[in-house]
């Protein structure tokens, strides 16, 4: 059994040929992607089932979605160890206006932000937007 097998597998994700090749090509990426670039890495595969393959992977905790701004919602694996907890997993992203590519910076972490009294969060998204390291030449 491979890693990402066994990786679906621990997330309760049975692996089939699609979700293997899908998790392999998001593995593959440093970048954030959206279902678009999903369908075009995948011509020949149906829609629904590329479809299908990232809404089991966000709710099971492979995938997290990122709405950076842009108006297309993009999908990153999580880091091992992720639950996609709003009080301990969220990071920061960072979507580049030249590039138009968005990044996770998982290593920068969003800390906990005290609400006042009646308000519950259900999520958070953190997106700084600039120039990325690539496009300013660093």
């Amino acid at each position: 059994m491979t890693e990402i097998e066994k990786t679906l597998e621990n997330h309760q994700v049975r692996p089939t040929a699609m979700r293997i090749l899908i998790y392999k090509y998001l593995a593959e990426k440093e970048i954030a992607v959206a279902l678009t670039d999903i369908e075009s890495a995948f011509a020949k595969a149906e829609r629904t089932t590329l479809y299908r393959t990232i809404k089991t992977f966000e709710e099971n905790g492979i995938v997290h979605y990122i709405e950076d701004g842009t108006g297309i919602t993009k999908y990153a694996l999580c880091e091992p160890g992720c639950n996609c907890e709003l009080e301990q997993d969220l990071h920061l992203h960072f979507h580049c206006h030249n590039c138009d590519e968005t990044v996770c910076l998982t290593e920068h972490k969003i800390p906990h932000i005290n609400l006042p009294d009646g308000y519950v969060a259900e999520d958070a998204n953190l997106v700084l937007k600039g120039i990325c390291e690539k496009c300013s030449g660093r």
